[in-house]
């Protein structure tokens, strides 16, 4: 194997590795955004379009305080009592769950 197909495979694996990445993230906003609808009292389409909001707050910045301080601004706006442990809590078992099923599809 030479050089050049080592270095494409890597950029290869790269390019799978961040796919992965960016379809898991999607992934766990949606989830995030369904746990916190139901939070807000939000069902069925509702849940759905709210989840949708979060999916797209997520492309404000690099990284995910964008869609907690969308989930935090919201649940506040609504006197929903979640502390912020729980927020990154939740976000990080869905992002778990995101993953595997993102390997797994």
């Amino acid at each position: 194997m030479s050089m050049k197909d080592r270095e494409e495979g890597f950029e290869r694996k790269f390019a799978f590795d961040e796919e992965l990445r960016f379809k898991a993230t999607a992934r766990r906003n949606k989830l995030l955004g369904l746990w916190a609808a139901e939070k807000l009292g939000k069902s069925g389409e509702d849940a759905e379009a709210y989840a949708k909001t979060v999916v797209i707050a997520d492309f404000e910045e690099a990284g995910d305080e964008d869609v907690f301080r969308k989930i935090r601004k919201d649940l506040d706006s609504a006197n929903v009592s979640v502390s912020d442990e729980e927020i990154r809590k939740t976000m990080l078992d869905l992002l778990a769950k995101a993953v595997e099923a993102v390997q797994n599809s």
